[in-house]
């Protein structure tokens, strides 16, 4: 669990991370607290190995791949031990992009002097080992290279790319409010036409019987009272359809919380991992980048 900050307050652009760091400090609080009753003695750690690869990826993607926090952001997170520096090593180094923690890669911890059976990419397991897991982390697959594992190592919210997930929020939101506004143009349009027209036919009815002339009036505006409420109630429930778990505060909280979200972000990582979109542009400000993510079979 990270250690509560010091009063010297983080530096500016933090906040842009701060609601997903304390969200994930929460989880782990607690599923810590959570009783160990019909579990097995290594299960019950599980979460802590997960919450602490799902922050640091966090952080890591943010500051490497999607170019959100400043250097001194990410500075500040590993000083203040937020976030696993000794994980952020290994994943600099080829081989180890995806590694789920550095308890696996240990040969002390396993008998016979090897490592975990996550590290065996999903192709050179047998049969009967495909859906393996680790006991202490409960990772599915963290070898790198094409086909190696599950995009999601852990098969569960805690093996989510966070950051990938924010962008893909972001971007929905972009994209509803830029609906809304093309929306409101068209009804001012609309509402501007219709008045022109309204000035048109009054000018002609003044011929007219004054009395027939309000009764049509009056018919007129009840009808398009009628139609501008209905077009908005439309509005509204497909305005709703679309906001579902991209909004500021989704009720899923900061995992993605529908199969559609969470496809986009996957998608929008692997744009990033194979360099597509102007990710793989150099760092002025940040810092320097680590090496290609995956490597190429």
């Amino acid at each position: 669990m990270p250690p509560r900050r010091s009063n010297k307050p983080p530096p500016a652009g933090y906040d842009i991370i701060e609601p997903v760091l304390e969200a994930l400090e929460n989880e782990l609080r607690d599923k810590v607290k959570e009783s160990n009753v019909n579990k097995r003695n290594t299960e019950s750690i599980w979460p802590v190995h997960q919450i602490n690869w799902q922050r640091t990826r966090y952080v890591y993607d943010m500051y490497y791949t999607y170019h959100r926090i400043s250097k001194q952001v990410y500075d500040y997170c590993i000083k203040h031990k937020l976030i696993d520096a000794g994980l952020i090593a290994k994943w600099k180094k080829p081989g180890y992009e995806r590694l789920c923690s550095t308890y696996v890669i240990n040969p002390a911890n396993y008998k016979f002097g090897t490592t975990s059976i996550c590290r065996v990419p999903m192709k050179d397991r047998p049969e009967n080992a495909r859906d393996a897991q680790d006991p202490t982390t409960g990772c599915l697959g963290c070898a790198s290279g094409k086909d190696a594992g599950p995009r999601n190592i852990f098969g569960n919210k805690y093996g989510q790319n966070l950051a990938a997930v924010q962008i893909a929020r972001e971007k929905r939101r972009e994209a509803t409010e830029e609906k809304k506004k093309k929306m409101m143009m068209m009804r001012k349009r609309e509402q501007e036409q219709e008045g022109e027209n309204n000035s048109n036919d009054h000018g002609e009815e003044e011929q007219e019987d004054e009395r027939g002339r309000g009764q049509n009036n009056a018919q007129q505006y009840k009808d398009d009272g009628e139609s501008e409420t209905d077009d908005e109630e439309e509005t509204d429930d497909e305005d709703d359809d679309d906001e579902d778990d991209f909004g500021p505060s989704p009720a899923a909280g900061v995992w993605a919380g529908s199969r559609k979200l969470e496809a986009e972000s996957e998608v929008i990582a692997q744009v990033a991992v194979d360099g597509g979109g102007g990710e793989e542009e150099e760092d002025t400000g940040n810092g320097n980048r680590p090496l290609k993510k995956l490597r190429a079979d």
